[in-house]
């Protein structure tokens, strides 16, 4: 275990970010997270502070670095400090989503909470599929596929495998728009409607197409209402 006595070659910085950790994370700095982290250790190094100083003018602040992936880390710190950063990260948005997410799912609100949490920060379109049991209870989320930053192609046996897998009553779709406009497009209703379509054959209804965005989200059902099945058939 780490101590303040272990080394008379820490330099006073050092120690100090030690002690402020001991105390609580939250009294660190962005910089000396990443440098934890970076470091593997329980104290942030000298290069662990520069490597992560390397990163943030690499890449940019906090945020900018969440959305990184390890191939873009990699140049900058090294493939296995790269993993470390974006592990780190990626539990972070897991366990936010744990924290946001009912167990019950009643509306489109309820499918916001829990997925965009996962697709915060993405500069691509992400394809989600939620599975539901006979009283709406959640039983799994999962990523079917990832696209552009102007769409993502998506197959039905790619929906509906993991349902299957699950043994869910019924399925809700959900994917971001990057460009922050959750207003579904033709190619949304279009898509909702194959996998409509595909779900009354195979006996495991889509419930709704949720479309998520940084200003908020839509629910395909409730935007287009009645009139779903006439949209986009012109």
């Amino acid at each position: 275990m780490f101590s303040l006595a272990d080394s008379d070659s820490d330099s006073d910085s050092d120690k100090l970010i030690a002690e402020r950790f001991r105390r609580s994370t939250a009294a660190l700095a962005d910089s000396e997270l990443l440098a934890i982290v970076l470091g593997g250790g329980t104290r942030p190094s000298s290069a662990a502070l520069a490597a992560a100083d390397q990163l943030a003018r690499g890449i940019g602040n906090v945020a900018e670095i969440s959305r990184a992936s390890p191939r873009e880390l990699s140049p900058l710190v090294g493939a296995a400090r790269a993993a470390r950063v974006a592990a780190a990260f990626e539990l972070g948005r897991r366990a936010v989503q744990l924290r946001m997410h009912r167990q019950s799912i009643g509306n489109a609100e309820d499918i916001y909470r829990l997925a965009a949490p996962r697709m915060h920060g993405h500069a691509q379109e992400l394809f989600l599929v939620v599975g539901l049991d006979i009283r709406n209870g959640l039983l799994d989320v999962t990523e079917i596929a990832r696209g552009t930053a102007i769409g993502v192609e998506v197959h039905p046996r790619e929906v509906f495998r993991p349902l299957i897998r699950m043994s869910a009553a019924g399925g809700v779709l959900a994917h971001n728009h990057p460009s922050g406009d959750p207003t579904p497009s033709n190619e949304d209703l279009e898509l909702t409607r194959r996998m409509r379509e595909a779900g009354q054959l195979l006996g495991i209804p889509i419930i709704d197409h949720v479309v998520i965005a940084q200003n908020g989200y839509r629910s395909i059902m409730e935007w287009a209402g009645t009139d779903f099945e006439g949209i986009g058939t012109s």
